[in-house]
């Protein structure tokens, strides 16, 4: 069997095989390889099931939020087993039907672990194959923990595949896997705890419309413990005890399982990238701006596994498998434009931001008009009976265009949008606040957050 190809993939998550299939369509011969089932961490372990789950949490949280408004929530509980089956109704057939979508795109699926033998030669499983280009985007995978006991912790992947959801779950980190998770938790009769060793969690987020979210998190039973350093984890004979400590006070807390919700790296480490002279760092392969590798032009990576300067998204993903399929195919350096690409914690309701933080655009010394607005009281939020939401849109005065936009509140995940939109196409405020929304609707409430 010929095993010469024009370009093989490393990674069947959304960037992989968003590159594999256009470049198959142009002709070229492709092979697309990955030690598990196709689909990424997305489709399979991460975005799709996550939301999923959240839809059962949402419809308990809508309940009790119109109790006494005409709702009689009485009873209304999650079936965990069932919701389960209902996520895995999307998640199973996900890896056959997108093996199935390659192999009619004329792209030839490979399984097995790839490691790199030289410059254009890769080994799967004891079977070498040869390519003219690369394309590396193997995603991530949980950061090491370095404490005792760390080996007692589930990950993200074993949390959405939990058949039972215990009384008590502990956290660790402040970022979107454990806030996420715990708003899921809470409302699925679970009592959720996140440690973060950060002086605030969700750093990348409006530090104002955070704790809002931390307060409206308290009153769903999350707590946050800041300014925490795990130092052990040791089971119990209930379950686990996690040891901490806080200003050099030790103390512990008893739960029954521990989630690592501590941050992401690129799952590199396996693909022997010195052999094929592949650079690369703690944020992934070492890029160009137009993602080729820096010291092999053979190589190209996307995604998670690339040190790029977009955010680890699946959105972000894809569009790099695009840019970086169409300068192998045409010789070219076009560079992604990241411009408006929004990024949300689907917590309940979720918070979501595009563009700078505030103090980002200070720094960069923007003239800066911040207009902060409390929608807690809003038509939108009073017909459900949310009460706490609020916005934050940042403008620059002199072109009069959002520089950053930030929203807390329930369907701001899709308000969000817009103002993304504004900023890729360089719209003004003005003319952003000229389309005329359907009402009542969250869309329509756009031109008075301006």
């Amino acid at each position: 069997m010929d095993q010469k190809y024009d370009l093989i993939v490393i990674g069947a998550g959304m960037a992989g095989v968003t590159a594999a299939q256009k470049c198959s369509s142009q002709g070229w011969r492709v092979a697309i390889v990955d030690a598990l089932p196709y689909g990424g961490t997305c489709a399979l372990r991460g975005c799709d099931p996550k939301k999923i789950l959240r839809r059962g949490a949402e419809v308990i949280e809508s309940a009790k939020l119109m109790r006494d408004k005409g709702i009689n929530d009485d009873g209304l509980s999650i079936n965990w087993a069932d919701l389960m089956k209902h996520k895995r109704g999307f998640t199973d057939p996900t890896p056959k039907n997108m093996e199935d979508s390659l192999v009619g795109s004329g792209v030839t699926t490979l399984h097995g672990n790839a490691a790199f033998v030289d410059h254009h030669r890769l080994d799967i499983d004891r079977t070498i194959y040869e390519a003219e280009n690369f394309l590396i985007a193997t995603g991530a995978q949980p950061r090491p923990l370095d404490f005792s006991g760390s080996e007692h912790l589930i990950d993200s992947t074993d949390f959405l595949n939990l058949e039972d959801l215990p009384s008590r779950v502990l956290f660790i980190g402040g970022g979107l896997v454990s806030f996420e998770f715990a708003h899921i938790a809470a409302r699925a009769g679970s009592s959720p705890v996140i440690v973060d060793r950060g002086e605030r969690p969700l750093k990348g987020f409006d530090q104002d419309l955070v704790e809002l979210l931390v307060k409206r998190g308290a009153s769903a039973g999350i707590e946050v413990q800041c300014s925490t350093t795990i130092t052990a984890v040791e089971k119990s004979a209930s379950g686990y005890q996690v040891l901490i400590e806080k200003s050099g006070v030790p103390s512990s807390i008893e739960t029954d399982l521990v989630v690592h919700g501590a941050g992401r790296i690129p799952d590199i480490s396996g693909l022997n990238l010195d052999a094929a002279g592949i650079a690369a760092g703690k944020h992934g392969v070492t890029v160009a701006d137009h993602l080729q590798s820096t010291t092999n032009p053979a190589v190209y990576a996307a995604g998670d596994s690339a040190d790029t300067p977009g955010m680890p998204l699946t959105p972000v993903a894809v569009f790099e498998g695009k840019v970086a399929a169409s300068n192998m195919l045409k010789g070219t350096t076009t560079i992604p434009d990241y411009t408006g690409v929004p990024t949300t914690v689907y917590t309940i309701p979720e918070l979501t931001r595009v563009g700078m933080l505030e103090q980002e655009a200070q720094d960069k010394g923007i003239d800066l008009d911040v207009r902060y607005t409390d929608t807690s009281d809003w038509y939108s939020n009073y017909r459900i009976g949310e009460t706490t939401a609020a916005t934050k849109i940042l403008i620059d005065r002199t072109t009069d265009k959002i520089v950053g936009a930030h929203m807390f509140g329930p369907g701001y995940g899709e308000l969000i949008n817009f103002a993304g939109l504004a900023m890729k196409m360089g719209m003004t405020t003005g003319q952003l606040k000229s389309m005329v929304a359907t009402y009542p609707s969250i869309t329509s409430d756009l031109g008075s957050m301006l």
